[in-house]
């Protein structure tokens, strides 16, 4: 059972901030993304928020921390919470029909699948449509009518609870079912419950054309390595706005997924969130377990905690937030191209979160050892390594590994010009001294590690050609 001792410590966060910065840049540039949004909070308050890259590459624009992302499956999220509200309110059962809420689909299919099947996705309800070319820009998203009609026609794919299948129609049904039960308009419900009682000023249910210029554009995907990327506008995405319609910022993503953490009343009560974070699908394909889904929110196993969340694609945009609801913290990340890294880059925050909250005591240094005097990210022919505080201790990592964690070496501090990598087994250099070299005015100009010259990255980019041909100095 996970105890207070799991919960993250926002001074170590904070602590930590740098090194997954200078991480998270350097993968976003090697991976070639455009753009990335993170933010951390901790407890419910910010830790930390960036931009990194563009807005938009080929125009050059800058990217914000308060530029708009679309968010799409994160809706999902929204559409789940309000049905929730709306069950604690005895306005709608789980165990209703969706006939009951959407009574033109009184001679379809799917008319008796209910209300906590579509939110678990256990409705076997077609996933899109016989023709899904919105989601490449080729055709308008479906209005309320088209919805309708194709699930009249080809809603049912598989009885109900005979498979996990993921459907935006399905979720697409349960913004309809809103409209029903709220006597209003989906926008509107879940702008008045959902939206403005958070304070979420950069967060909406569907593109708002008086904020063109507010979003960040999306990109086109990387056919192969020689491709380059060209920028996507944003469309209307009408009935299916329950399903993916909906807009934020990484900062408003973070207060959002905070109402989700047990404690917080705002939104719903813990029993209504602990329905949602429950596994209610166990995703198996081909023998080997893909991924597990509550309701409205996905279950993930990262690092050394639980999570909840969800991760989305909208034509140029990738977004992922992940909440730890007992180790009281939020992490969002969005990238603004197709096929971004977003669940990557997340992964790969939260391992080193919990390294740093992993630091033994006894590599944890004293108040008069300057570590960021040893810390940076150092090159030689053979790759880029970062050295980097976390914990209160230093550690040693590939800056180009997709998992930061996944080969580190603990580093003990022997002198001002001199660390130890800590004994143990390993492929490395474990046990052997990593010196370093100053300049006049402190300034690490190269340090040598199992016997290998590394230097800041600028000084060895400018060496490097002369290097190769053999005239190294």
């Amino acid at each position: 059972m996970k105890t207070d001792q799991d919960r993250y410590d926002p001074q170590i966060v904070a602590a930590a901030i740098p090194a997954i910065s200078s991480w998270l840049e350097y993968q976003r540039t090697v991976l070639r993304t455009p753009g990335v949004q993170l933010a951390i909070a901790v407890d419910g308050q910010l830790i930390h928020s960036c931009a990194l890259g563009y807005a938009d590459e080929p125009a050059g624009i800058e990217l914000r921390t308060d530029h708009l992302f679309r968010i799409a499956s994160h809706s999902k999220t929204f559409t789940a919470t309000a049905i929730l509200q709306l069950v604690e309110q005895s306005r709608i059962r789980l165990d209703d029909p969706i006939v009951a809420w959407v009574p033109e689909l009184a001679d379809s299919p799917i008319a008796e699948v209910t209300v906590r099947e579509l939110l678990g996705h256990q409705g076997g309800v077609i996933r899109d449509g016989v023709d899904a070319d919105f989601w490449q820009l080729l055709r308008p998203f479906p209005d309320k009518d088209e919805l309708l009609q194709l699930c009249r026609r080809t809603g049912r794919v598989f009885a109900p609870n005979e498979h996990f299948k993921y459907s935006n129609i399905g979720y697409s049904l349960l913004g309809l079912a809103i409209e029903a039960a709220g006597g209003c308009s989906y926008a509107q419900y879940v702008t008045e419950h959902i939206i403005q009682p958070l304070g979420l000023h950069h967060t909406g249910p569907e593109y708002d054309p008086a904020r063109a210029s507010e979003y960040a554009a999306g990109h086109s995907g990387l056919l192969d390595g020689a491709d380059s990327r060209e920028s996507i506008g944003h469309v209307d995405t009408r009935a299916m706005a329950a399903a993916t319609g909906f807009y934020s910022t990484a900062e408003d993503l973070t207060r959002y997924g905070a109402a989700h953490l047990l404690g917080s009343d705002v939104l719903l009560s813990d029993a209504s969130k602990r329905l949602m974070q429950r596994t209610e699908s166990t995703v198996v394909e081909h023998g080997k377990e893909q991924g597990r889904y509550g309701l409205g929110l996905d279950l993930t196993t990262c690092g050394d905690r639980e999570w909840v969340g969800h991760s989305g694609g909208y034509p140029g945009h990738i977004p992922r937030t992940d909440i730890v609801p007992r180790g009281r913290v939020v992490i969002s990340v969005l990238t603004n191209c197709i096929g971004g890294p977003a669940t990557q880059l997340a992964q790969g925050v939260i391992k080193l979160l919990d390294l740093a909250h992993a630091a033994p005591r006894d590599a944890r240094a004293s108040d008069d050892v300057a570590l960021a005097g040893f810390t940076g990210r150092f090159a030689s022919l053979m790759g880029v390594l970062d050295i980097a505080e976390l914990g209160g201790r230093l550690v040693a990592f590939s800056s180009a590994a997709e998992d930061p964690t996944d080969s580190w070496d603990e580093l003990q501090v022997v002198d001002a010009d001199t660390l130890l990598t800590a004994p143990g087994p390993g492929y490395g250099g474990a046990g052997e001294p990593i010196r370093f070299v100053r300049d006049g005015s402190g300034v690490v100009v190269q340090l040598r590690t199992t016997g290998v010259s590394l230097w800041p990255v600028a000084e060895f980019r400018r060496r490097r050609s002369a290097q190769i041909a053999g005239l190294p100095g």
